[in-house]
């Protein structure tokens, strides 16, 4: 890897402040409450990052957590899915300043993706903004316990679909997610699941 490149990589994984200065302002002010915290993403990666594995983020937002994990797990490929293409923007525009290339983003919404494309998942409580109106990104999602539900249904029963070995990692997993796999670590928030 160039030295200048790396260089670069580094300022910005220094600190989740060195990290937000990729994005607007508009969009670090949103950090605390929805974008993954940069050791939550190092932890995260050990865990999913196997040599080789496509991992895919569900509700990736700006792409910090997916940027972040794959700089740190480099043999592993980090896909990012988010409903929103103002956000996508902003993660290939971050990944572009970052030069990480085992990242890709999809602009789509996850009910329209089939899981078993891919070998792990991260998922940080993407869903609580259709239930919560206190924690929006935008008002492009509306209200709707209904949606909630739809989506905690449609992940769990994808992710009960998944081979033994798949693994997933939640920040801040709702309640009402019961993905058929094997707790083997919590810390604090964050739950490590294999399935068995």
């Amino acid at each position: 890897m160039c030295q200048d490149k790396r260089l670069i990589q580094e300022a910005y994984m220094r600190s989740d402040a060195s990290f937000n200065e990729l994005y607007p302002l508009k969009v670090q002010m949103l950090d605390n409450m929805h974008w993954t915290p940069l050791h939550v993403a190092r932890r995260t990666a050990g865990f999913l990052g196997d040599k080789g594995a496509k991992v895919l983020d569900i509700g990736s937002g700006v792409g910090k957590f997916c940027l972040a994990a794959a700089y740190y797990a480099q043999d592993a490929q980090f896909y990012g899915i988010e409903q929103r293409a103002q956000l996508v923007e902003h993660a290939l525009k971050a990944q572009q300043a970052l030069d990480i290339p085992n990242v890709s983003f999809i602009h789509d919404n996850f009910t329209e993706t089939d899981l078993r494309d891919f070998d792990h998942f991260y998922f940080y409580n993407s869903f609580q903004e259709v239930i919560d109106p206190g924690d929006k990104i935008d008002e492009t999602t509306g209200y709707s316990p209904e949606l909630y539900d739809h989506y905690i249904a449609c992940l769990n029963k994808q992710l009960q679909q998944m081979p033994q070995g798949c693994k997933l990692v939640t920040f801040h997993r709702p309640d009402e997610l019961q993905p058929g796999f094997e707790l083997v670590d919590t810390i604090g928030e964050l739950d490590f699941w294999i399935k068995g």
